[in-house]
């Protein structure tokens, strides 16, 4: 089933989701519908009877979509935990593969799985490709004059509206140069990624490079390999 109505496209997924937080399944169904609400990715909305409905409570909140119709919120509570405006529907929604069916804000989750599996950020869109593509090119990095890295054995990365991507071997890049960071950021396609900064002299260069060193299974080809902002470096 795929349905649309202005910038709105509802699919059926055949995928087991579920939605936690404190500890308990706040959703579970095998039966969700996934709806771009925003056209970069889609949203997951779970049929009412598939919710802890008991665990939701009105928040007062009430907001008007020209597409969806009118939406009530909800604060959810699970296990020891309490989540303002964590939930939403549209009962009396003009589009009909909206009514009865529940959306909870990712970001107010403590976790989310797709079968067995923990995803993050978002749900993956259908619709978003990744390819993982070893390459002879002749891959440079350098900064402020400094080669940082150098390599013919790169992976390339395609991903579905990004731009390319070069992973290196460690062993071509100045890991010298490299100062880790804590930052860490999540992708539903790849996995956790750890960064470092760039310092070239006395100047620190924030975050400039990172490294799926556990990556989800699709991606395990970039696993240790090392990459750099297109655009912050000169490649």
């Amino acid at each position: 089933m795929t349905s649309e109505r202005g910038r709105i496209r509802i699919e059926e997924s055949g995928k087991w989701v579920r939605a936690f937080l404190g500890g308990e399944a706040v959703a579970d169904t095998n039966r969700p519908r996934l709806v771009w609400e925003k056209p970069y990715y889609p949203t997951y909305y779970f049929p009412q009877e598939d919710v802890r409905m008991e665990l939701l409570s009105p928040s007062g909140r009430v907001e008007r979509s020209p597409s969806r119709g009118e939406a009530i919120w909800y604060d959810v509570k699970g296990g020891a935990k309490e989540a303002e405006a964590a939930a939403y529907a549209y009962p009396d929604s003009p589009l009909e593969d909206l009514r009865g069916m529940v959306a909870l804000r990712w970001d107010a989750m403590d976790h989310w799985f797709e079968e067995d599996e923990e995803v993050y950020v978002h749900p993956r869109d259908p619709y978003t490709r990744v390819d993982i593509l070893a390459s002879s090119r002749h891959v440079q990095v350098a900064l402020e004059g400094v080669t940082v890295a150098e390599s013919h054995h790169p992976r390339l990365l395609f991903e579905t509206g990004l731009p390319t991507r070069y992973y290196l071997p460690k062993v071509d890049v100045r890991m010298d140069l490299l100062v880790p960071t804590d930052t860490v950021t999540h992708c539903p396609y790849k996995g956790a990624a750890q960064y470092w900064g760039v310092r070239i002299g006395d100047e620190l260069f924030p975050d400039y490079a990172w490294s799926y060193r556990h990556p989800v299974a699709e991606s395990v080809a970039i696993a240790g390999l090392v990459a750099f902002y297109n655009e912050k470096v000169d490649l």
